[in-house]
């Protein structure tokens, strides 16, 4: 497939290393020459100096024969513009435009976005995407990395092992015998900075990072037997009340089970606005490093401080003084890559990272056939593929130890007939099944052989 991006930065650099790397014909177009040279020097990408909304730098990365075009640049306008002259110039068929102004996203003006007005497929809010991000973290706060698959069925879980874990120097296949009930499956370990797909034999120790898929019926019992306790999250602190702080709180304030909710926004004018458009949240005008001011909104009877304002480093020092003013539980917005190794010293319990969440969504939007979600782990090191089974699939009909999966790929979940099952070699795979599959990134490719689609297209 041809398809070219326009934005050399973290996310459309991110989206080339992905499509390149499955054997894609891949240009990326971008003001910034040396975003260019680093991308055409580190990937298997052409790339273009210039403005992306012009009409002959578009013509230049071929735009005529694309097959897709995805913006990300950062301006709205020029992502706006790329789509419009790639659908009336170029007749490229799909088009996705990262979006972040609310304004643009408002429900109201969702007609904009029509074929005959602006005509985008996909329109991706990277805010919304880190809101969404924030409240599934605040569902599993023990956990640093969480996502839904199975229509909500099934969670994966990334948990830092700790060393009063009772499991700790166990073999796998030992779990799945001590705890023949529990629906989970460790899909992948980091341990000393180096992501991997385990063996059945493999052991578990202290400091390792654990990704699991379970039951979410059964995440309470699973973070349990790994040694954490999931808190009821009754009372939530949220430092920066710009839109991602907003659309969380508001989130919250219309949950059944309630959650009180208390803002910190540095910036008056902001705090007022995000005080008009609450209802039940407090929000407090004030520095979220303020000690004096933590203790005012009750940090050390929080549940949960989340830290969401558009400073990394602002995120990182809040929610260190939070857990020292006596929260509990410490979740930081992390835009910088770089700093994420800081987060265990200091004793920050999650983090939400921005271009994984933006990476994971356009994603999910140029699998083809029947791949239903993709979630990206880490800097890209791997993949939660979700699909359903198709007749032309080689896994059709194969019982799991028949299947010649490669090295870094573990099957993490299966649906069958609206029942998710507990996995086993002696599991059969048939037409019409929904699987969950962990894969390594260099080996996404051989997933998507198996699965007998490629990415495209819908």
């Amino acid at each position: 497939m041809k398809v070219i991006i326009c934005g050399a930065g973290q996310v459309g650099w991110q989206i080339a290393r992905h499509l390149s790397g499955e054997r894609n014909d891949v240009t990326l177009i971008d003001n910034n020459p040396d975003l260019i040279r680093r991308a055409t020097d580190t990937l298997d990408v052409q790339g273009i100096t210039g403005n992306a909304s012009f009409p002959d730098i578009l013509q230049a990365a071929g735009a005529r024969d694309a097959d897709m075009v995805i913006a990300a640049t950062f301006s709205d306008e020029v992502n706006m513009v790329v789509c419009q002259v790639a659908h009336s110039v170029f007749e490229v068929p799909r088009k996705i435009a990262r979006l972040r102004a609310q304004s643009y996203l408002t429900a109201i003006y969702s007609d904009l976005y029509r074929r005959d007005h602006l005509p985008i497929d996909v329109v991706i809010s990277p805010e919304r995407e880190v809101a969404e991000a924030a409240l599934q973290r605040l569902s599993a706060p023990v956990a640093f990395d969480t996502e839904f698959f199975l229509d909500g069925k099934a969670q994966l879980l990334g948990i830092t092992l700790d060393e009063d874990c009772p499991v700790l120097a166990t073999p796998l296949r030992q779990l799945t015998d001590l705890f023949s009930t529990l629906q989970s499956v460790v899909v992948g370990i980091r341990r000393h900075g180096v992501l991997f797909a385990p063996d059945p034999g493999d052991q578990l120790f202290a400091d390792d990072q654990i990704y699991l898929v379970c039951d979410t019926k059964d995440t309470t019992r699973t973070l349990e037997v790994f040694g954490k306790q999931n808190r009821k999250q009754e009372r939530v602190i949220i430092v920066g009340g710009g839109n991602v702080g907003l659309s969380v709180a508001s989130a919250l304030e219309k949950r059944e089970n309630r959650v009180r909710v208390k803002v910190i926004e540095r910036n008056r004018e902001r705090a007022e606005q995000a005080a008009d458009a609450l209802e039940r949240t407090i929000v407090l005008n004030g520095d979220g490093l303020d000690a004096e001011l933590l203790q005012e909104a009750n940090i050390e009877k929080a549940d949960a401080v989340l830290t969401v304002t558009d400073d990394d480093k602002t995120n990182l020092l809040a929610a260190v003084r939070a857990k020292s003013e006596g929260c509990p539980v410490a979740i930081a917005l992390v835009n910088d890559p770089t700093l994420v190794p800081l987060l265990e010293p200091l004793n920050i319990d999650a983090y939400i990272n921005p271009r994984a969440t933006t990476v994971s969504s356009i994603l999910r939007h140029i699998r083809h056939g029947r791949v239903r979600d993709v979630y990206s782990i880490g800097d890209a090191e791997a993949e939660v593929i979700e699909a359903q089974v198709l007749s032309t699939s080689p896994l059709a009909g194969q019982l799991v130890r028949e299947i010649g999966f490669p090295e870094g790929v573990r099957v993490a979940a299966l649906l069958k007939k609206g029942e998710l099952l507990r996995v086993s070699g002696g599991t059969r795979i048939e037409e019409g099944d929904v699987i969950v599959m962990f894969a390594l990134s260099e080996d996404v490719a051989e997933v998507e052989r198996l699965l007998q689609v490629s990415i495209d297209y819908f």
